[in-house]
């Protein structure tokens, strides 16, 4: 079974600094029809204006992981972290026990557009970890890139949940497929561009909810950008 949502069916915030589009309930959104998809929680689509940003603000037992399609984002914690996230890096927040940190765009004249996303993690309670690792276009041409997982594999993020993220960029001819594990959900979320996934024709913001198939099927790119979760039942 495949379900698509489109990017206008989402939840809209214009706060003015901060302009976010919800795939799930988040904040003043609130859907009972789209609460969460497996143990993915949020996926909160941000443009935060120059000179603006998030300030210190808490957060607990949740694995948080930031994806910056441009511009840059300033990150400071209560760990002693104090980091700035270009294009292509993944951070990997586990809020654990407890943490505090603030989120920034710094540049005078540009807006910072990233992803925002929660997976529920598999166990609670634990010590608060960060890490931060950069993903080059070159490792996502053409192909799914595993860049978070619950083990580390292939040098990916190592995030405490049931859970695998890839990345992956298309253009034209270039197509990739992905064994699905019948009782798993898959959730793709495409960025940016053109993708036909499973058959079914995606834009830009337009997300897949995929249950019971064996196969991803990725082509028929234009200009994509793609991000591909495996998640728990």
């Amino acid at each position: 079974m495949l379900q698509i949502r489109r990017s206008q069916e989402r939840g809209y915030a214009d706060h003015g600094w901060l302009r976010s589009y919800h795939s799930f309930s988040f904040a003043g959104y609130f859907d009972p029809a789209h609460m969460g998809f497996g143990n993915l929680r949020v996926i909160n689509e941000d443009r935060v204006a120059a000179g603006a940003g998030f300030g210190t603000h808490g957060h607990r037992d949740m694995e948080i992981i930031s994806y910056v399609l441009s511009g840059e984002l300033a990150h400071k914690d209560s760990m002693g972290n104090v980091e700035s996230i270009p294009p292509g890096d993944v951070q990997r927040m586990s809020a654990g026990s407890g943490v505090m940190h603030s989120e920034f765009n710094h540049k005078a004249d540009q807006t910072t557009h990233f992803l925002q996303i929660w997976i529920e993690p598999n166990v609670k309670g634990i010590e608060p970890g960060y890490e931060q690792k950069s993903f080059g276009a070159s490792e996502k041409r053409g192909k799914l890139r595993l860049v978070a997982s619950p083990d580390g594999a292939e040098g990916s993020v190592l995030i405490h949940a049931d859970a695998r993220l890839y990345a992956g960029l298309f253009d034209g001819a270039e197509e990739a497929t992905l064994a699905l594990g019948k009782e798993r959900k898959t959730y793709v979320h495409l960025v940016r561009g053109e993708l036909e996934v499973n058959g079914q024709k995606l834009s830009g913001g337009d997300a897949a909810k995929i249950e019971g198939e064996s196969q991803l099927r990725l082509a028929s790119a234009k200009d994509a950008e793609v991000l591909v979760f495996d998640l728990q039942p």
